[in-house]
């Protein structure tokens, strides 16, 4: 379940990102009205003169919000993962001891002598 939450974190995270880059960009600058006033290019938009301004600038905020918090909440997954063992052996679980049976003594004396 912990891997599924932060994979989806991490892809809320990275279309946040790409939303807020693809935001920025679209946004004029202070000096574009200036240049638009001379005949430079088009200075309305598709929400309007006043409208584009104020409309991105708060969904440009309102993702850089969500960006800000999908980068706590990544940041909070990775640091509480359990550790991982440091030795093959740690991981491995002991079978229990069996208690075997007592064994009857083998006779290792040479035989009866086999006469000459």
């Amino acid at each position: 379940m912990g891997d599924y939450f932060f994979s989806l974190v991490l892809t809320v995270h990275v279309l946040v990102g790409i939303g807020v880059i693809g935001l920025v960009l679209v946004q004029h600058g202070k000096g574009a009205d200036m240049g638009a006033a001379f005949g430079g290019g088009a200075s309305g938009s598709l929400f309007g003169a006043s409208g584009s301004a104020n409309f991105l600038s708060r969904t440009t905020a309102v993702l850089a919000t969500v960006f800000f918090l999908t980068s706590l909440g990544l940041s909070f997954l990775a640091s509480n993962k359990p550790a991982a063992p440091s030795s093959v052996m740690e991981g491995a679980q002991v079978a229990p001891a069996v208690e075997s049976q007592p064994v009857a003594p083998v006779d290792t004396s040479p035989a009866q002598s086999i006469p000459k």
